[in-house]
């Protein structure tokens, strides 16, 4: 089969908006506690086979909340469509991006289907045989409509792929979309077939030897462009690709529409095949949700599976991953059995609590729970830190053809070091308790999941449950069934993530959370972000609380760090204001949530230099924001500025002289302010403070404006804090220089004490005078807010990972000639930054003058 020529750029995802549905984290070999088992079920699992059409999936694609009749949402205030701002030439080339990932994609799913049909000749010969594998009736169970399925995307990979090669103006494929998007009746047939499909190829697996054999390792043949040839997934896996393919079908038709001009002949044509697309995802969300999710206990009573996933639980005092069932009427949690090779796995139940006797205790009762022990962040930031490094590595293997054993190697360590993260970053606590007995404590990185677990339990007790005891062997019929029901496989690392899934996105996200209307009654009302990383959610910005409305406009502006992340959560919640409710515990959120929503971040929707604005609905309630993305290669480029007035981007020597100051007024007169009514805030320096209140304190410093004193009496200390912060980074050159950054990585790489101190004290020595005085000014600040450590919780360590980048990172010029992948130089040299900015943190006090006086023996040429 033919490969698109005009394949993406290597790196680029195939497909722009990958369902979460589609991951595959190979975790099976851990157990609970991370210790390595000996692997039993070959990789490929896949989720449930949910379709996600709600807004988490992607706001537009809600057929739910469709408000137009034609179910096509485009974008608001891009122009999408029309042309609006986008020239005809920008919306072609994004077409293109688009098809070429999908195409990418479809011959990897040819290719599956290829798979799965392999072994259907050679059963169907053996059928009528005195010794058959399988009956014809159970092949065609199995098998069923994967042979139509096939011809129906051969056939259109076989059209789209010579449109795609020849790209330009004139080529239009709408009708090829339509088209696939009028046979969706095939794969209705498919899904109805679906569960018995699976019950018999398990059946059959149980009954018949050589059959598992074949079910379990399926040779898929890998992409044209691949070095691999050949990939091991079960039949069970297979199986699911089309349920997901619908999916990705959609979303494609969505990105499609946003880049064709409405008067584009094949708008209409597009238009009509995803509306067709959605109506069928609609209907049969409502058809599989509950498949596969039903037991029965020897009562006769009958157990849906609600909800299932990965938990951190505190048990013992240690921190333990348990994967966690809440049926109809029953939360349990379980863990892993270790199994022998060949074993079929099974889950060891911790404990239950039947939902008729399981209460949330309130912060106030929640005494008797176990207190929460948090890792502190430069342990994490230093995992991190690793993770990315071995993530370079394996790129660079990748790149370098290297051995798979190799790869195999650093692709476990990888896996181990993200599973420690994922055990010890979770802080925020969820509380369980048993009315008869005792309490259980998870931890969370993410209060949107903390509430989506409440909401479910409460839900499912509105009903009318009673309360029970299981016997010992209707526990074990339960928690038998739990293998076979779950939802969630593998636990959220990224370690063994597919080569044609998305890497996520490295770099900046700048958020305008605008408005938000749809409440009842008055309230007092904000939002919080959050992004995952590294297999988890954190909450990355907070707007201010607007008092005593139903229509707050926060209109505030974040930069979020990205680091691969893929989803933006937005949670609006109701303020507190009750002494009573807060807890002593930190981490502990009493606020109301009012509503959330989850959006995904499409590379190319986001990877422009326009503002992208959007709602996203929760509840009932409309959130209105705005939000663009800049790479980290992009972000690393520092510009000087034009003009010789003002601060930001002119030489700190131009500054200090104009001033006649030794340090630049901005620095005093910041870092004053923070030390007078900040240096006991929480996260000071790494909060993002807002970035209009930035970029008016920017204006003011430019414009050495008068009042300059009042606005920073009066302005947010975050804002301050993120002032200082951009002014060091916009300098036209690091505040250590260009000139020494090679000499500043030698010299924190050097072994031994002595030579280490004395290369590292000359550094400073070489530093012009200006940038030296404002350095050991701004060290010494950070010292004095590292000592509030117990009550801001910011390190040393910390202090180091916001401001090294900052004060080290080469400008533009400087860092042209090495740069490769923005993540590989973020892992290599942002440790070092980091390190060599602790190393004079951690230094006894330096002296300017004491400094200058002690002249070394060694050349002082650099």
């Amino acid at each position: 089969m033919q490969s698109p020529s005009a394949m993406p750029l290597p790196g680029c995802s195939p497909s722009p908006s990958l369902p979460l549905t589609d991951f595959n984290y190979g975790a099976d070999e851990y157990d609970a506690e991370g210790n390595e088992e000996p692997k039993a079920l070959p990789e490929g699992s896949e989720t449930m086979p949910y379709i996600d059409e709600s807004p988490t999936m992607s706001p537009q694609l809600s057929a739910r909340g469709q408000e137009s009749g034609d179910g096509v949402s485009p974008t608001p205030t891009d122009g999408l469509g029309t042309g609006g701002e986008r020239d005809a030439g920008k919306g072609l080339e994004m077409r293109k991006l688009v098809l070429s990932g999908f195409l990418a994609s479809e011959e990897i799913y040819i290719n599956q289907l290829e798979a799965l049909l392999l072994p259907m000749k050679p059963l169907k010969a053996t059928a009528t045989t005195s010794q058959p594998v399988l009956t014809l009736q159970q092949i065609e169970t199995i098998f069923y409509k994967i042979q139509d399925i096939y011809e129906i995307h051969k056939e259109f990979y076989d059209n789209l792929c010579p449109k795609v090669q020849q790209w330009d103006s004139n080529v239009t494929m709408g009708h090829l979309f339509q088209k696939l998007a009028s046979q969706l009746g095939v794969y209705k047939a498919f899904v109805d077939n679906y569960k018995i499909a699976l019950e018999t190829a398990e059946k059959c697996s149980q009954s018949n030897y050589q059959f598992q054999k074949i079910s379990e390792e399926l040779k898929v043949k890998g992409p044209k462009d691949s070095k691999e040839s050949h990939t091991s997934v079960t039949m069970e896996a297979l199986l699911y690709k089309p349920i997901d393919r619908v999916t990705r079908s959609t979303l494609v038709l969505h990105d499609l529409l946003k880049h064709t001009p409405a008067d584009h002949p094949d708008y209409p044509l597009l238009q009509d095949a995803l509306r067709i697309s959605q109506n069928f995802l609609s209907s049969i969300n409502e058809d599989i949700d509950p498949r596969r999710t039903a037991v029965t206990t020897p009562k006769g009573e009958t157990r849906q599976l609600v909800k299932d996933g990965f938990l951190v639980e505190l048990s013992e005092g240690s921190r333990k991953l348990r994967h966690v069932f809440l049926f109809t009427d029953v939360l349990l949690c379980a863990k892993l059995k270790k199994t022998a090779v060949g074993k079929h796995q099974q889950y060891d139940c911790k404990w239950y609590v039947p939902l008729a006797d399981l209460v949330f205790p309130s912060p106030e009762e929640s005494e008797h729970c176990p207190q929460v022990h948090v890792i502190p962040d430069h342990e994490l930031e230093d995992m991190k830190m690793k993770i990315s490094a071995i993530k370079s590595e394996v790129q660079k293997e990748k790149a370098n053809k290297g051995q798979s054993r190799a790869i195999e190697r650093l692709k476990k360590k990888m896996f181990e070091n993200e599973f420690w993260l994922l055990l010890n970053s979770p802080a925020i606590p969820f509380r369980i308790h048993n009315r008869n007995g005792k309490s259980y404590l998870f931890l969370l990185s993410s209060d949107y999941e903390r509430s989506e677990w409440r909401e479910a339990i409460q839900k499912l007790q509105k009903k009318d449950l009673q309360a029970f005891v299981l016997s010992s062997v209707e526990l074990q019929v339960l928690t038998g069934s739990c293998f076979k029901l779950r939802t969630v496989h593998n636990i959220p690392v990224t370690s063994n993530k597919d080569d044609d899934e998305s890497p996520g996105l490295y770099g900046f996200l700048h958020v305008i959370v605008h408005s938000a209307k749809g409440f009842k009654q008055s309230a007092n009302l904000y939002c919080t972000l959050e992004v995952d990383s590294f297999g988890y959610f954190v909450s990355k910005a907070k707007t201010r609380v607007f008092r005593d409305t139903t229509e707050p406009q926060w209109n505030e502006e974040f930069e979020i760090e990205l680091e691969g992340s893929q989803s933006l959560r937005i949670l609006c919640y109701e303020k507190c204001y009750d002494k009573t409710k807060l807890n002593k515990d930190n981490n502990e959120i009493v606020d109301k949530i009012m509503g959330k929503g989850q959006i995904q971040l499409d590379p190319q929707a986001v990877q422009t230099k326009n503002w992208h604005m959007d709602v996203i609905e929760m509840n009932g309630i409309k959130v209105e924001f705005s939000m663009k993305f800049t790479s980290r290669d992009m972000s690393l480029k520092r510009t000087p500025s034009k003009k010789q007035t003002g601060v930001f981007g002119v030489k700190i020597s131009v500054v200090t002289k104009r001033e006649r100051s030794k340090v630049p007024y901005i620095v005093r007169q910041c870092i004053e302010e923070v030390e007078k009514r900040g240096i006991e805030e929480v996260g000071i320096y790494r909060i993002s403070g807002v970035a209009t209140d930035i970029q008016a304190l920017k204006a003011v410093f430019d414009a050495n404006n008068k009042d300059i004193l009042v606005m920073l009496s009066d302005m947010d200390i975050n804002a301050i804090a993120g002032t200082l912060k951009l002014y060091f980074r916009e300098l036209p050159e690091p505040l250590l220089t260009d000139r020494l950054y090679p000499a500043f990585m030698e010299g924190i790489a050097l072994s031994d004490p002595a030579a280490k101190e004395n290369c590292m004290m000359h550094l400073l020595r070489s530093l012009p005078d200006p940038n030296l005085i404002t350095f050991l000014f701004l060290l010494e600040h950070l010292k004095r807010v590292a000592e509030k450590e117990p009550i801001n919780k910011m390190s040393l360590h910390n202090l180091a990972t916001v401001f090294g980048p900052t004060l080290l990172r080469p400008s533009e010029v400087e860092s042209k000639g090495h740069l490769t992948l923005a993540s590989d130089i973020w892992s290599h040299d942002v440790m070092a930054q980091v390190q060599v900015l602790l190393y004079y943190l951690q230094h006894p006090p330096i002296s300017f003058t004491e400094l200058k006086r002690n002249t070394l023996y060694f050349s002082t040429d650099v």
